[in-house]
């Protein structure tokens, strides 16, 4: 741990944070919708608050704010939003949605839709390791079957964002692999065969328990509905350049100017309602880009002033031994992720705490690295002020749809059979064939051969 004396340790650092989460929450649980108080709203006012408690210049406070903005991860994200909202305003207003729904539902029996959009999503995300591609390429889809079929609307969207954890968790591209192998200087392919075992029995029984309960609510006669198969190319564009490996703004880039040709050629869209319909996506994720940016900056002033390196040393000092020690690396990641909203960044923060931790109480650091991603991936995809909820409410928005976070927060089945599968693996080592067939030399800080 970085026991830098020029840097002010204090939990105080902390309180610009909590006020953000009390008045969302608060705000949220009073109106009994979490999207009806702006969030931004609720985060202006916090940092608002940190400038205010926050020692130095009005200049220095405002550098560490703006820094936070510019982080690149940041500004990566914000494009992916908006060029996420411009496709599912494209491929909608020219039919796409429609047109998939019912090519969806035409070959796929009603009452594994569901379960079908967890393993879809699951698929999806460990081949382009991104969970908020994931989920903005078919939350559109899961609320369009939702209408056609009558699906239950919030467990259409949990099964989504489990899936879609699952595959950010388990990619071996994803930032969230990389940062956890890294901080701990292990490889990849090891930190997945630990991780997978964790995982599997989870998505397993996730998958058993969507197809028991996820029959659809009113019966359809899905074998009347009707297509017209190109309007469902864009879609399969996007999920096959993502999958292929292609770059995330030209994937969405092809999306978006395909949709608009078919709509033009087809007659649904013109030049000018195309490009209306590329500025109506931006403006329906106003939301989540006003809150990433905000969060980059407030983030970004709680880290100078100490406070998350404050939370993480009160955790660590309940640590006893390498049962505890799991456990307590398993509350920095959840302790950094609640903090920060950011799953990458969270691993980042407690990644070279974790390490200390795991030497000195000898966790093996493919275990560590495992623990890391798979505790920030749990709650990433379960804070309701995450960009990952943020993304699917503003897409399921275009779509017509509101749902409250309180509604879909219970049936994340996934996560929480993830999270009771790693706490399991913390006492009995049913993950370890990896570590037991090769394990760790703590001198040469590599796997024995």
């Amino acid at each position: 741990m970085d026991n830098n004396t020029n840097k002010k340790i204090g939990g105080w650092s902390l309180i610009p944070m909590l006020v953000f989460v009390v008045i969302y929450i608060v705000a949220g649980v009073v109106l009994n919708d979490f999207y009806t108080f702006p969030s931004p709203v609720a985060l202006f006012i916090s940092i608002v608050v940190a400038f205010i408690m926050f020692k130095g210049t009005i200049n220095e406070k405002f550098k560490h704010f703006t820094d936070g903005c510019g982080d690149e991860n940041i500004q990566i994200m914000l494009m992916v939003y908006l060029l996420a909202g411009a496709f599912s305003a494209v491929a909608k207003a020219m039919g796409g949605v429609d047109a998939t729904v019912n090519f969806g539902l035409t070959f796929v029996p009603a009452q594994f839709l569901i379960a079908g959009m967890f393993v879809i999503a699951a698929f999806l995300g460990v081949a382009t390791g991104t969970s908020m591609g994931t989920i903005t390429a078919l939350v559109p889809i899961a609320c369009g079957l939702v209408d056609k079929a009558g699906l239950n609307l919030p467990l259409a969207l949990a099964a989504v964002v489990g899936g879609a954890m699952f595959g950010d968790n388990l990619s071996m591209i994803s930032d969230t692999t990389i940062a956890a192998t890294r901080t701990q200087g292990v490889e990849m392919k090891d930190k997945f065969r630990v991780n997978g075992f964790i995982a599997a029995p989870a998505a397993l029984v996730t998958v058993i328990l969507l197809v028991i309960f996820g029959r659809p609510d009113t019966a359809v006669a899905i074998e009347n509905l009707s297509f017209d198969f190109i309007k469902v190319v864009p879609y399969i564009l996007v999920l096959g350049l993502a999958v292929a490996g292609l770059n995330v703004f030209v994937t969405l880039a092809v999306g978006i100017f395909s949709a608009g040709a078919i709509g033009i050629f087809g007659g649904e869209l013109t030049v000018l309602t195309f490009a209306q319909s590329i500025y109506d996506g931006f403006r329906g994720m106003e939301e989540v880009f006003f809150l990433s940016l905000l969060v980059g900056g407030l983030s970004n002033m709680v880290a100078k002033q100490g406070g998350i390196e404050w939370l993480l040393a009160k955790i660590r000092s309940f640590i006893r031994g390498p049962k505890s020690a799991q456990a307590g690396i398993a509350a920095l990641a959840a302790a950094a992720d609640l903090s920060t909203a950011n799953n990458t960044v969270a691993i980042i923060v407690v990644g070279s705490i974790a390490k200390s931790v795991s030497e000195e109480f000898k966790v093996d650091p493919r275990k560590t690295a495992s623990i890391l991603d798979i505790v920030s991936c749990i709650f990433q995809g379960a804070i309701p002020y995450g960009a990952q909820f943020l993304a699917m409410g503003s897409l399921a928005a275009l779509s017509g749809f509101t749902v409250s976070p309180l509604d879909i927060i219970p049936l994340l089945w996934y996560q929480w059979l993830l999270a009771v599968s790693l706490i399991v693996s913390f006492f009995v080592p049913f993950a370890d064939g990896i570590i037991k067939k090769h394990p760790w030399n703590w001198e040469k800080g590599k796997a024995e051969k």
